[in-house]
C-alpha cells in the first residue's frame, strides 16, 4: 500500500451540501476486515457491501457546520480501478445560518502516515484546500456572504478579548497609560493612538508583509512598559507624552497581537473579516480595562488628590519593576 491517501470534496450549496469521498481499497479492506483488498475493485462485490461501506464512512466522516455534525445521505458510488479507489457520493442538510465548516480527520487514522486531502467549495468556487494527517487533524472553512462573516466574528472577536485578558504585559501597558488620569478627551486620545498604531502592524504582520522576530518584539513590549512607567514618574510638569508613547509602542504591541493570531490561524477566504474581528475583540478588551480603572482613578482624584498621586507613583513603580523583569527575562532567558 504505497498511497495512504483519501480525498474529500465538499460543496456547500445553501441549504444543503454535496460531497464525495474517495478511499483506497487497502484502507477500506483493513477497516472492513477483508482479506483481499482488490475484491473492492469488483462492482458486484461493492454493490453487495455498499451498505456496510457507507456505514463505515459515515462513522469516519466528521464534518460540522455551525457546530452540528453533517448526516450524509449516500447517493451513489464508483470504482476507479487504475487508482484502486472507491468513491462514494453523498448529500446532507446544511443549516441556513451555518457559516463555518469544520472538517476533522484523517479518515483512516489506523495508518499514522495516512493523509486526507480536503477541498471545500462554496457552491462551485473553491473556498479552501487542506491536508489532514495525524499532526494536523482538522481545518476550519468560512463560507462567503453574511453567514460567513457572522461566523468569523463569533470566532475571532472572543479570541481578541481572550488574548487581551491573558496578556498581562498588554494589560500593564494600558494601566500605565491610565495612572495619571486626565479628562475623558485626553484618555480617548491616548487609547485611540494605541489602537491606530497596533491595528496597522497587526494587519501588516498577519498578512505576512512585515514579520519581525519575536526575540525582538517581546523584549520591546516589556521595554514599552518600563518607558510608560518612567514617563509617569519623571514627566511631571512637562507636556503629557502618553499619547505619543501609546502611538509609538502601539506598533510594537501590534506585532505581539499578530503572533497570537498566527497561532490561532487565519482563514484563507476571510482574511479581512478575521483581522477586523480579532482587532475588534482587542478593542473590547481594552475598553473593559479603561472603563473599570478610569472611573476609580477619577473618584480617587476627586476625593483626595494626594491619594491619587500616591496611587500613580506606587503604580508606576510597579509597572517599571514588572516591565524590567520581563525585559531581562526575555532578553537573557528566552
Amino acid at each position: 500500500h504505497q498511497t495512504p491517501y483519501s480525498y474529500l470534496d465538499l460543496h456547500a450549496r445553501g441549504s444543503f451540501a454535496e460531497g464525495r469521498i474517495a478511499a483506497h481499497v487497502v484502507d477500506l479492506a483493513h477497516e472492513m476486515g477483508l482479506a483481499a483488498p482488490d475484491s473492492l475493485l469488483d462492482s458486484n462485490f461493492v454493490a453487495r457491501r455498499s451498505g456496510a461501506l457507507e456505514q463505515l464512512l459515515e462513522q469516519r466522516l466528521d464534518v460540522r457546520a455551525g457546530g452540528a455534525r453533517l448526516r450524509p445521505e449516500w447517493t451513489g458510488w464508483e470504482i476507479t480501478r487504475d487508482r484502486k479507489r472507491v468513491a462514494f457520493r453523498f448529500r446532507a442538510a446544511l443549516a441556513a445560518s451555518a457559516g463555518r465548516i469544520e472538517v476533522r480527520g484523517p479518515l483512516f487514522p489506523y495508518d499514522p502516515a495516512h493523509e486526507t486531502y480536503v477541498n471545500v467549495y462554496d457552491r462551485d468556487a473553491i473556498r479552501a484546500q487542506d491536508v489532514l494527517d495525524a499532526a494536523h487533524p482538522s481545518c476550519d472553512v468560512y463560507l462567503s456572504g453574511s453567514r460567513g462573516v457572522c461566523a468569523v466574528a463569533r470566532t475571532f472577536i472572543p479570541a481578541g478579548i481572550h488574548h487581551i485578558f491573558l496578556g498581562p504585559d498588554h494589560i500593564l501597558f494600558i494601566i500605565g497609560l491610565l495612572l495619571l488620569g486626565g479628562s475623558l478627551g485626553r484618555l480617548l486620545k491616548i487609547v485611540t493612538a494605541f489602537t491606530v498604531a497596533h491595528s496597522i502592524t497587526l494587519a501588516l504582520a498577519a498578512l505576512q508583509i512585515v514579520n519581525p522576530s519575536a526575540r525582538v518584539i517581546e523584549p520591546a513590549i516589556a521595554l514599552s512598559i518600563v518607558v510608560v512607567g518612567a514617563e509617569n514618574l519623571l514627566g511631571g510638569g512637562r507636556r503629557d507624552l502618553r499619547a505619543a508613547i501609546a502611538f509609538a509602542f502601539g506598533f510594537v504591541h501590534g506585532f505581539g497581537f499578530a503572533s497570537v493570531l498566527h497561532e490561532f490561524g487565519l482563514p484563507p477566504g476571510a482574511l479581512g473579516a478575521a483581522l477586523f474581528s480579532f482587532n475588534a475583540g482587542i478593542e473590547v478588551g481594552q475598553m473593559c480595562i479603561v472603563l473599570a480603572l478610569a472611573p476609580l482613578l477619577t473618584l480617587a482624584r476627586s476625593w483626595s488628590p494626594a491619594l491619587a498621586m500616591r496611587i500613580a507613583t506606587v503604580g508606576s513603580a510597579g509597572v517599571i519593576a514588572a516591565g524590567a523583569y520581563w525585559f531581562v527575562q526575555r532578553v537573557f532567558f528566552a
